[in-house]
C-alpha cells in the first residue's frame, strides 16, 4: 500500500518543554508528543504491520503505541511538524527490506598475493635472526 501514516490515526499531546525559548518556555506548551498504534492502522497490510512491530519493537510502548517526541524548536507548530516527520521517517525506514549479503570467495590471484606477502615477511624475519656457528 503506502508507507505514510494517515494523520487521522495519530493523536497528539502538548506539554511545556525545556530547551530554547526564554520565558516562552515557562508559559507555552511547545513540546509535542505524537502517538500512533501500528496494529490498529488501516493504512498498512498485516505483513507491513508485523514488520513495523518487529523493527520498531524498542520504540513501541507496552500499550502498543509508537511515541515520538519533539521539543527542539521554539514554536509548537514547528515541533509538531518535526514530530510528524520523525514518525513518517521511522515507519518508512522500518518497511525497507534489506538485501541479503551473498558471501564471496577470495579470487585465486588474491590468495596468491596474500601467500607471497606472507612468504616475503617470513624471509625478512628469518634474515634478522642471529646465526650462531659452533
Amino acid at each position: 500500500m503506502s508507507s505514510k501514516v494517515p494523520e487521522k490515526e495519530i493523536t497528539e499531546s502538548f506539554a511545556r518543554s525545556g530547551g530554547p525559548g526564554g520565558q516562552n518556555v515557562n508559559k507555552v506548551e511547545t513540546k509535542v508528543e505524537v502517538r500512533w498504534r501500528p496494529q490498529s492502522s488501516a493504512a498498512f497490510t498485516d505483513e507491513e504491520k508485523s514488520r513495523i512491530q518487529k523493527v520498531l519493537k524498542n520504540k513501541i510502548s507496552q500499550d502498543g503505541e509508537l511515541i515520538v517526541v519533539a521539543q527542539k524548536k521554539r514554536s509548537q507548530e514547528q515541533n509538531r511538524s518535526l514530530a510528524m516527520e520523525k514518525l513518517q521517517e521511522l515507519v518508512a525506514a522500518a518497511l525497507i527490506i534489506k538485501k541479503k549479503r551473498k558471501p564471496t570467495k577470495p579470487t585465486k590471484s588474491s590468495k596468491e598475493r596474500r601467500l607471497t606477502s606472507k612468504r616475503k615477511t617470513s624471509e625478512k624475519r628469518q634474515n634478522r635472526r642471529v646465526k650462531y656457528s659452533e
